[in-house]
């Protein structure tokens, strides 16, 4: 049966000029190459439903003056190259469509969209996502249906995530569907992890604050990294930063395992010492420069920890990261539209610090001292804002670019304000002298769920008779 498609037709010279004029203005139909006339002249196929926006008199003067232009039919198009590729979910759909016939199922539009278009891979093993296969009949044809999805995606193992387990070591419910092995190979940023995805946690939306940490210049620094997991942030101190030493405390014994395998992997272990087991009861005092306080939704546990770490001489800087709830921000917000008087922004700032001052003060009682703490410029007029126009761009030292909005809240403010008094009251309190706590930079890692926000605050902490 013969096809055809509508084209634009103009002289060799001028073809490329009108591919890039069709193109940008969405008229060019991708799926069709273009075609090569008998009188030397080109075809360009566009899409039947921006036909009548076309006018091919115009077109002349405003693509390429002096250039002809008419239209055709063109008889059985060729499709182009774009169009034979398939993706990864098409191959996987039109496998399982064929499984499900063989045995008598009807595909449906319901067993479509159970069908993912999105894994996570690492080597030879897709993750899939917990909302994926839900539907009864697949189990019915396990483990065959398996096999025909790592075929389809090129994979020889296939495991299923769940929900963190509340066990205290954020253990992942993650089910292996095909193959025996679940340690998994994965390389992040220049640096090589290995683990066992049924046991250990592996974040890849950190990226963005571990390509941070490792465009830092920790020169002759000890480290130590409270909760180092399977080294998401100790790896990138030891390789990247120029750190001397790192101290990675870790107590989930299957972390422990891949730390230790990381840690040979990339030929550091020379420069770590890994502490298995609370971080409580860590011996270690006065030596380190920086502390990495990883731990979400907050690590207010280990926050005298890392103090009793701090050089007591000179302190050093805490790398602090929390889930900062939105929530009372957006309510506020509605409520004060609603109302029509609300406070200026400035003032509801003013508010919002002094309450959560007072409930600081009230939790923690410290020598009197002199305060010192530098706040983030926030914009007065837009209490609501989080992302700014501008942007940040850093590079890690192993040559990996970043570039991120710089993003800025009033609630980030609030929240690291108050870490900041908490954290002088408990150095002052331990070491007996007036401290110094400044906000160097809030940094937004990722949000969990609306108005929850993954941030990390880097507060340097000297003591007063060293400023």
């Amino acid at each position: 049966m013969q096809t055809e498609r509508n084209a634009i037709v103009t002289q060799a010279r001028f073809a490329q000029q009108y591919r890039e004029y069709l193109e940008k203005n969405g008229f060019l139909d991708p799926t069709i190459r273009l075609q090569k006339q008998p009188d030397g002249s080109v075809a360009l196929p566009v899409l039947c439903n921006k036909l009548n926006q076309l006018d091919h008199l115009n077109l002349c003067d405003t693509v390429a003056p002096g250039s002809t232009c008419t239209f055709t039919l063109l008889k059985n198009p060729i499709s182009s190259k774009k169009a034979l590729v398939k993706t990864c979910h098409q191959r996987l759909q039109e496998e399982l469509c064929a499984l499900l016939k063989c045995r008598g199922v009807l595909w449906t539009e319901e067993l479509s969209h159970d069908v993912p278009q999105v894994w996570k891979r690492h080597g030879d093993m897709i993750v899939l996502n917990e909302s994926a296969f839900q539907a009864e009949i697949w189990k019915t044809l396990e483990p065959e249906v398996w096999h025909v999805v790592g075929n389809a995606v090129g994979v020889r193992r296939i495991a299923k995530e769940g929900r963190i387990s509340a066990d205290g070591f954020r253990t992942p419910r993650v089910t292996l569907l095909l193959g025996d092995d679940a340690w998994v190979h994965h390389v992040d940023n220049g640096i090589r992890y290995t683990f066992d995805i049924t046991k250990c946690m592996f974040s890849s939306g950190n990226i963005t604050e571990k390509l941070r940490v490792s465009s830092f210049d920790c020169s002759g620094e000890v480290v130590v990294d409270l909760y180092a997991g399977i080294g998401y942030f100790a790896l990138p101190f030891l390789m990247h930063t120029g750190a001397a030493y790192v101290h990675a405390c870790e107590w989930n014994p299957h972390a422990v395992d891949a730390l230790l395998k990381n840690l040979e992997l990339n030929k550091v272990s020379d420069r770590c010492k890994v502490h298995s087991g609370d971080n409580q009861q860590l011996l270690l005092r006065n030596l380190a420069d920086r502390v990495n306080l990883g731990l979400i939704p907050n690590s207010e546990e280990g926050w005298p920890v890392a103090c009793k770490l701090l050089k007591e001489d000179r302190g050093g800087i805490l790398h602090i990261h929390n889930n900062v709830s939105l929530f009372h921000a957006k309510r506020d917000s509605l409520v004060n539209k609603k109302n029509n008087n609300a406070r200026s922004s400035k003032e509801q700032r003013q508010h919002l610090t002094k309450m959560e001052l007072a409930r600081s003060n009230s939790e923690m009682t410290s020598p009197a001292s002199t305060y010192a703490l530098q706040s983030i410029a926030i914009e007065e007029n837009t209490p609501d804002l989080r992302w700014k126009n501008n942007k940040s761009k850093f590079e890690s030292n192993c040559g990996t670019c970043c570039e991120k909005k710089q993003v800025t809240h009033p609630e980030w403010q609030v929240w690291a304000e108050s870490t900041a008094l908490r954290i002088r009251n408990i150095l002052e309190t331990h070491h007996k002298k007036p401290w110094s706590t400044n906000i160097f930079h809030i940094e937004y890692v990722k949000s969990y769920a609306p108005y929850i926000d993954h941030v990390v605050l880097d507060l340097e902490c000297r003591p007063c008779d060293n400023n």
